[in-house]
């Protein structure tokens, strides 16, 4: 219809301007780009232009990737810090190879004890394993976060969860949404998790919250986090 092909339009103008941002090496824009693309993404989750958005990602990403690489570089600031994880997590989720590869590797050495991950690099790292990943590293996820000794690591995964990709095992990670292991207060941050992380996600959360609406509504009725779940 010409209602699409005007929406389709003005779209390719957008991404023709993101393509002009990448030499920027400021933390904002790249931010603001990310979320742009983070929705669109969602838009087309539904259609056959999701895996070429995917490859737009890659390419619009993989530059700045490059030149910030996965160590901290003497002298940078806190910012190029925040820009590499935000980076590493685009390219991750979009599979780029030599992030997923190294992903996966550094994943390997933290679970072992080799080498710990830094705190700015484990949710991207996580997230990139787990979109990519099956029901041993979910297993290895859920047994980092039962030996977490901060909440603020135990919060991390949490958020994280729902990267995973296979319904049996977006499943697993809603019922352990509503299990004692996880604090009341963090389950909605769980499902959350799982509703923004893929279409398969989406509607199996949706389901999870409609079927188990009884015990999340005594849980926290009237409460702001009941209509944050809403929300999300």
């Amino acid at each position: 219809s010409p209602q699409a092909r005007a929406g389709i339009i003005s779209t390719v103008e957008v991404l023709k301007v993101m393509e002009a941002f990448v030499n920027e090496p400021n933390y904002t824009v790249w931010s603001d780009l990310s979320c742009n693309l983070g929705i669109l993404s969602t838009l087309l989750s539904h259609t056959d232009f999701y895996e070429e958005i995917q490859v737009f990602v890659r390419d619009i990403f993989s530059p700045i990737g490059e030149r910030l690489g996965w160590d901290p570089k003497p002298g940078e600031g806190h910012l190029d810090a925040l820009l590499r994880g935000l980076v590493l997590d685009k390219l991750g989720k979009a599979g780029h190879k030599a992030t997923l590869e190294e992903a996966r590797r550094r994943f390997k050495e933290h679970v072992e004890g080799k080498h710990i991950l830094s705190a700015d690099l484990r949710s991207p790292v996580y997230v990139t394993v787990l979109k990519h990943g099956d029901s041993s590293t979910l297993d290895t996820m859920l047994k980092l976060h039962k030996q977490a000794d901060m909440q603020e690591e135990k919060n991390r995964i949490e958020r994280v969860l729902g990267a995973i990709s296979q319904p049996e095992l977006i499943q697993k990670v809603l019922t352990f949404a509503l299990s004692e292991e996880v604090r009341p207060q963090d389950t909605v941050s769980v499902i959350g998790g799982v509703a923004g992380g893929s279409k398969q996600g989406r509607k199996a959360a949706w389901k999870f919250v409609r079927d188990n609406w009884e015990e999340l509504y005594n849980r926290y009725q009237g409460g702001f986090l009941i209509s944050r779940l809403i929300k999300v």
